[in-house]
């Protein structure tokens, strides 16, 4: 009797649904699906959380309906509802992903060719790895009063921004047209993650930013004195201050994963006019084919000894040692070529599926796990974001979203 009636309030539900009546659903899951105060407060904060923005009256009653009839079927309908709307990809995705392309992680930055391939992907449900090594950004195209994309400057972007375009209808893929195509890399070859990570330095920022970011580790979290220093350049000094045991301690469980890896980008540069244009910010990326750039040999009379870098072939070291339970996909080689091979050697990673899950609990929840359940609902989240979701980033903010709904 119970399962026949489930199956009516399903059905029934899914109609009233339809045709916006909350008061249809409310009549026929009597006895499990009143419309109580609760629902409408659970209903509430979904929305909210998803958009920022209190939902119409319309809005709420079909969602409390939906949350009334207690299935998570249906719930997950529900909060469709809020994931269609423009705030979530104007709103909650751009502060989301912001802090990702600027050293400061600062959410109070302009929107970027990093930030809309992130929205972008969101919206259109592509496989989530890929913000590591696909051959696309997302921009818009023949809108009046936005500015052409362009590789030496944000105007495109601001623009869309101050005129408030809806991001969701009008964000679409583009090839990376600007690199050869062997030199796309996803976001890390975006215009703003380059002016962010790869302008000056040694390029180990966008790789330390890279694990932030994305494996949600920084280099303290992976360090590994065991592995092999051959591939740590010229520029380390192997006895910083004199003390030769400050390096065998401390510094070579960073730089002997990391510099294997970081060279991954040895063709790229932020390159900018310094004198002309000294906040960078009419700079574009460059790729330079078969030449090691500068920044990679500076320094070098550090430790004369040292690994001089002679190409952009990678080598992954923590798949064996301590970081070997960051979850290393085996059917991939753990080396390679550019920074396209090397993004998806972290994005195939467990640890990434599980840094995404993890952010976007916290962005949803406002807070960190504090107990087993949620543990245990994370864990849910993770299976799901791999397995039914086919590592599609939208669907995680919907399971947040019910699992905080609040009683």
């Amino acid at each position: 009797m119970d399962i026949v009636f489930k199956q009516i309030c399903h059905t029934t539900l899914l109609y009233t649904m339809l045709l916006g009546s909350a008061f249809a659903a409310a009549q026929t899951c009597n006895d499990q699906g009143v419309v109580t105060n609760q629902h409408r407060d659970q209903a509430k904060r979904i929305y909210q959380r998803l958009t920022g923005v209190p939902p119409t009256a319309g809005e709420l009653n079909e969602m409390a309906a939906a949350l009334a009839c207690n299935d998570a079927g249906f719930e997950e309908n529900a909060t469709a509802i809020p994931l269609d709307d423009d705030n979530f990809y104007n709103v909650t995705l751009k502060n989301f992903v912001t802090p990702w392309t600027n050293e400061e992680q600062t959410v109070f930055a302009p929107l970027n060719d990093y930030t809309a391939t992130v929205i972008g992907m969101v919206y259109n449900d592509d496989d989530f790895r890929e913000v590591l090594y696909g051959d696309y950004i997302y921009t818009a195209a023949n809108l009046t009063g936005v500015p052409a994309y362009s590789t030496t400057d944000n105007d495109h972007y601001e623009a869309l921004e101050e005129q408030g375009v809806s991001l969701k209808d009008n964000l679409v893929k583009t090839p990376q047209a600007y690199l050869p195509e062997n030199a796309r890399a996803g976001v890390i070859t975006s215009r703003a993650a380059a002016k962010a990570f790869f302008i000056d330095g040694t390029n180990r920022a966008m790789f330390r930013f890279t694990l932030m970011n994305h494996l949600c580790r920084d280099l303290e979290q992976v360090k590994d004195i065991t592995r092999s220093p051959d591939r740590i350049r010229q520029d380390v000094s192997r006895s910083p201050g004199g003390d030769s045991r400050i390096f065998l301690n401390s510094c070579v469980g960073c730089h002997s994963g990391m510099d294997p890896m970081a060279q991954a980008y040895a063709y790229y540069e932020y390159r900018y006019d310094s004198e002309t244009d000294p906040d960078a910010l009419n700079g574009e990326i460059e790729y330079t084919p078969d030449q090691v750039q500068p920044k990679y040999h500076i320094n070098s009379s550090n430790f004369p000894y040292g690994y001089v870098t002679p190409d952009e072939h990678w080598t992954n070291y923590w798949r064996e040692g301590v970081n070997k339970h960051l979850g290393w996909d085996a059917s991939l080689d753990g080396y390679g070529v550019g920074a396209r091979s090397m993004g998806m050697e972290l994005a195939h990673s467990e640890v990434f599926a599980e840094c995404q899950v993890e952010k976007v609990f916290q962005a949803v929840c406002l807070r960190e796990p504090l107990n087993a359940a949620d543990q245990s609902e994370i864990s849910q989240m993770l299976t799901d974001f791999a397995g039914v979701h086919n590592y599609r980033l939208k669907p995680v903010f919907s399971d947040a979203a019910l699992y905080c709904k609040g009683e």
